[in-house]
């Protein structure tokens, strides 16, 4: 039995909804960051690191970080279809997450997590606005990729249930996402996923 630990509307979303996508059983462990469930020694034990997501396979190994997870899960179960075929497709889709672990998740941490960046408390203000502006620079970008596409690598992938946290984040802190057309077209095909739906009922996620 798989385990994922998670966050509701953390990036571990990603995860979630891929777990959902595989039709495979699974435990959802809620971790909830705003209490500060992560720091507890319980979870420390998990992920050391006090982040989400993590998965525990069958009781055993964990494994941390989405790309991590989501090459996991699609390679494990095959029959989802979840990682293309081809080599070079697949590279592409490798590639694709590891922009949004490497770019776009940082700089939305910039905007809640200014600490981390500058221990003077007065840049902090500087920092967050900057984190904004690049964050919503990211997701112009990411509708660009998505023109004149159903999904973000043509077939569905591990890369749509990523794309969607984003997505999510830029309606949180209130970006004008809605004017992005064809990240909003592809958020309402996501919503339209019965794995999709199922997951953020279980976090409580206002998406719709």
């Amino acid at each position: 039995m798989l385990t994922l630990y998670y966050s509701p509307g953390a990036c571990s979303l990603a995860s979630h909804v891929t777990l959902e996508e595989t039709g495979a059983p699974f435990e959802a462990h809620r971790v909830t960051l705003a209490k500060g469930e992560q720091h507890t020694p319980e979870y420390r034990a998990i992920n050391p690191r006090a982040r989400v997501p993590a998965l525990r396979i069958d009781g055993g190994d964990v494994l941390t970080e989405n790309p991590a997870i989501l090459t996991y899960l699609a390679r494990r179960f095959p029959e989802a279809k979840l990682l293309p075929a081809d080599p070079l497709a697949e590279a592409r889709c490798l590639s694709m997450m590891a922009f949004l672990s490497s770019s776009v998740h940082p700089a939305f941490a910039h905007i809640f997590r200014p600490e981390r960046f500058a221990d003077d408390a007065s840049a902090h203000p500087a920092i967050k606005e900057t984190g904004r502006r690049v964050f919503f620079d990211h997701l112009k970008e990411i509708d660009g990729l998505l023109a004149g596409k159903e999904w973000a690598q043509g077939s569905f992938t591990v890369c749509d249930p990523y794309l969607l946290v984003f997505y999510w984040w830029g309606m949180r802190i209130e970006l004008p996402v809605a004017e992005l057309p064809n990240y909003t077209a592809h958020k309402q095909r996501m919503l339209a996923r019965p794995a999709v739906r199922r997951a953020i009922e279980r976090e409580g996620i206002p998406l719709a």
